[in-house]
């Protein structure tokens, strides 16, 4: 008896499974899908056993399994073949993913006995939610049914909080998962974050009890998080809530997978190969038959992409349905009376109209402030010249921070503190902030409304709820904290800081971070108000005022489409130094119709530490060549890798950020 075995070593020329003679001793023990170690290149390394076969193809004596670190089976053959495929699929290699997909061991839980699971109590299914909508009952009959149904949830934007204490999102998420656990097949709910995780989490317990579910995140350390990944493998969990790496859970007679706001990045891994929750979800479900469930406010053009083929159906409401349901959205300078008013809207930060919705709500209860950046005075330029502040020693960018004993100038890589600073340039001394982050924000909105009480949140202070008096809460995008009973008014700033950013998906993400806020206000109905402040004729913000996610996303998609990029076509970057990316453009075979963009240098100034610069190559195929581009891709950097060159690539097929 032989066992194949995957071992992780990181290089892509030794991507394949190797055959390993097994000891009689431990014939009983070694199992598909358990840990061992082997000798490897005159060393030990730890694999799994992807399957065992009674004849090997290798010529000559073989190596023995040096050792079973467990008899415990830790990766099924359906997930085996998902690691796989999502390896083939982002060029990257099995063990890379694998190590994405697999908690590190604890042997003493994995001795220990488990907790009992109870089952899942189904005898409640909540109203409204995800059933309000038209086609949101025949697509929970459907889970029912245990028909492997994909669709996407247009969630409208509002706050809903009934005394059961579930919201729209949330309710909708319960509503699918005991469909389907009806059907008697698995569950499992991918989320962005901690906080997110809690309150589906929560909303999940209220109905099916929290001791029938099992959570996946980082955050739990390494024995809970084992623990409940044995659960899973041993068939005693049936509901899964975790973040981007629960998407690979082992469980068995999966019925449905859930993503919850797929447009955040935080579902793309920042580890090699940087495979997207969304994506992998995607590829699982059709291996094993299940169904899939994409859910968010906002709707990126991936999915956008796939409602237009029709292998995603919509789950919407009209447009005048969502306008009755969601908060009223005005952006500053939307028409030639506000201009008359106030001729000062379409530039200043804080005009006059989001001074008065500021001032209403305060009426009604808390005011949401939401800034695109965090810190006190985060971006520097001379006053005199426009030159951006950089640090003396590391070309690093400069902050302005507030201190208790006054203001500090600081370096944000080297964390050098920078005295009597003159401009390189021109000369001057006095600095401006061309962007006011949320620390200055909250100063100003003290000064203008004596009296309010002004709560900041943002990077490591994260409020998690604010009560229902009244009080301004100024936050960074995806750090708001809840309300109790609702906002009774958000002001979006700053909104052209989001639109400039130098990046691909800049407007959708734009349109994702403020529809998000305006989850949190109040219905329109209940005197809920949402100002934007920015350029009120560009279409992101129109789309917003029209709360029209699904048509910014359609526009979206043809403008991708007409300029070449992903995902209307297959697009593969590859970083590192000149050299490096210079040997994959020549080790790069034919692929028709591939066009090569670069390489380039990266424009960003070198970091500490940083020996030379990064050059950037891009790669984009039509999509029917999208699987011979990253196999061309995968099998230069396998050749690289085989003959030792020097220098370290990172290739990133379809990245997040371009």
């Amino acid at each position: 008896m032989f066992a194949r075995v995957a071992v992780d070593v990181p290089l892509p020329h030794l991507d394949r499974l190797f055959d390993y003679a097994i000891d009689e001793k431990v014939a009983d023990q070694a199992l598909p899908g358990t840990r061992v170690r082997v000798r490897f290149a005159g060393r030990q390394r730890d694999g799994y056993i992807i399957e065992l076969t009674d004849s090997t193809e290798v010529t000559g004596r073989l190596a023995t399994l040096s050792k079973v670190v467990s008899a415990e089976p830790v990766l099924s053959p359906a997930q085996v073949k998902l690691i796989r495929q999502v390896a083939d699929h982002y060029a990257g290699s099995f063990a890379d993913v694998a190590r994405l997909a697999v908690p590190p061991r604890h042997a003493t839980t994995e001795k220990a006995p488990q907790r009992s699971w109870p089952p899942p109590q189904l005898d409640t299914m909540p109203t409204a939610g995800l059933l309000a909508y038209p086609e949101g009952r025949s697509f929970t009959e459907s889970l029912t049914a245990g028909a492997p149904t994909r669709a996407f949830w247009q969630v409208a934007p509002r706050f809903v909080r009934d005394a059961d204490g579930l919201d729209d999102w949330t309710r909708g998420m319960v509503q699918a998962t005991v469909a389907s656990l009806r059907a008697r097949r698995g569950v499992i709910v991918v989320v962005p974050d901690l906080r997110d995780l809690v309150r589906v989490r929560d909303a999940l317990g209220a109905v099916i009890g929290l001791g029938a579910i099992a959570e996946l995140h980082a955050d739990l350390g390494v024995s809970a998080r084992y623990r409940n990944y044995l659960a899973i493998s041993r068939g005693e969990a049936k509901v899964v809530v975790g973040t981007r790496a629960a998407v690979y859970a082992p469980m068995t007679n999966l019925g449905l997978v859930c993503v919850w706001d797929d447009g955040d990045d935080l579902h793309a891994d920042p580890r090699a190969p940087y495979p997207h929750a969304r994506d992998v979800a995607a590829m699982r479900v059709v291996a094993e038959q299940s169904a899939l469930l994409l859910a968010s406010h906002g709707r990126t053009a991936e999915v956008q992409a796939w409602v237009n083929r029709g292998w995603l159906r919509l789950i919407s409401v009209s447009a005048g349905e969502l306008r009755r349901r969601s908060p009223a959205v005005r952006a500053t300078a939307d028409s030639e009376f506000v201009l008359e008013r106030d001729p000062r809207a379409g530039r200043s930060r804080l005009p006059s109209q989001a001074f008065e919705i500021i001032r209403t709500g305060l009426t009604a209860g808390p005011v949401l402030v939401q800034v695109p950046r965090a810190g006190y005075l985060p971006v520097l330029a001379c006053q005199s010249c426009r030159t951006g502040v950089r640090c003396p020693a590391c070309h690093g960018p400069v902050r302005l921070r507030r201190l208790h004993g006054g203001r500090q100038l600081d370096c944000t890589w080297c964390g050098r503190i920078i005295t009597d600073w003159r401009c390189p340039v021109c000369g001057g001394a006095e600095l401006r902030a061309p962007v006011v982050g949320s620390g200055r924000t909250v100063e100003e909105l003290g000064r203008a409304f004596p009296g309010i009480r002004v709560q900041e949140s943002s990077g490591e202070r994260i409020l998690a709820a604010v009560g229902e008096q009244p009080a301004l809460v100024v936050s960074t995008p995806g750090a708001e904290p809840l309300a109790s009973h609702g906002y009774a008014a958000a002001v979006l700033l700053d909104a052209h800081l989001l639109l400039e950013r130098p990046d691909l998906r800049a407007a959708e993400e734009s349109v994702r971070r403020w529809l998000n806020a305006v989850a949190l206000v109040r219905p329109g109905a209940e005197g809920g108000t949402v100002c934007l402040v920015g350029p009120s004729q560009v279409r992101p913000v129109q789309a917003m005022v029209r709360l029209d996610a699904g048509g910014h996303a359609e526009r979206e998609l043809a403008d991708r489409a007409e300029a070449g990029y992903p995902p209307t076509v297959k697009f593969v970057t590859a970083e590192g130094p000149v050299n490096a990316v210079r040997e994959l453009t020549e080790l790069l075979p034919e692929v028709p119709g591939l066009d090569v963009l670069g390489p380039v240098e990266l424009t960003s100034p070198l970091q500490v530490g940083q020996e030379e610069p990064l050059w950037r190559l891009s790669l984009r195929a039509p999509l029917a060549e999208a699987a011979n581009l990253v196999s061309a891709v995968k099998g230069a950097a396998a050749v690289r890798s085989a003959r030792k060159l020097d220098g370290p690539l990172r290739v990133r097929v379809d990245p997040v950020r371009l």
